[in-house]
């Protein structure tokens, strides 16, 4: 991922929000972009949600797809949304198998916002007949706060 210069409070300059942007070729050429929280000091939960994320297998360079589910309590920063969706969308071309995908969106999330909590949902469609559904969080959420459910129905088939 591209480091970027910062402001005086900590802040990257943002890039790509209101620019013509160009997609990305891979994850390590995407440039996730943070903003200064604008809650600081209270727990509330971000979601975000890709419904057709979409990577290749590294072995056949077939295209596997997911719907990909990120909660997060923010500390001192939140995403910027466009550089998260150019992020999700630079795996598009990018041969990796489900769980390095799922753990590697997570965990660059985490080294860039240092979230209170994250988790991530990835609900993986099947490719020879077996889905592959990844989860993984930085450990338990704070007490109190309302954590809603993914509500991402596992994979049925027929009947």
């Amino acid at each position: 991922m591209n480091t970027r210069p910062t402001h005086d409070d900590g802040s990257q300059f943002l890039t790509q929000l209101g620019q013509n942007t160009r997609q990305p070729n891979s994850p390590e050429e995407a440039r996730l972009e943070r903003v200064p929280a604008p809650e600081r000091g209270r727990n509330y939960v971000v979601r975000f949600t890709a419904p057709e994320f979409t990577s290749l297998c590294p072995v056949t360079g077939q295209p596997d797809f997911a719907h990909i589910v990120i909660d997060y309590i923010p500390d001192e920063w939140i995403v910027e949304s466009k550089s998260l969706k150019l992020f999700l969308t630079s795996f598009r071309n990018h041969g990796a198998f489900h769980e390095k995908c799922s753990v590697q969106i997570a965990t660059t999330l985490v080294d860039l916002l240092k979230p209170v909590w994250l988790r991530i949902g990835a609900y993986w469609y099947p490719r020879g007949g077996m889905p592959i559904d990844v989860f993984w969080q930085t450990g338990a959420p704070p007490e109190g706060v309302w954590i809603p459910a993914q509500d991402v129905p596992g994979y049925r088939g027929r009947g």
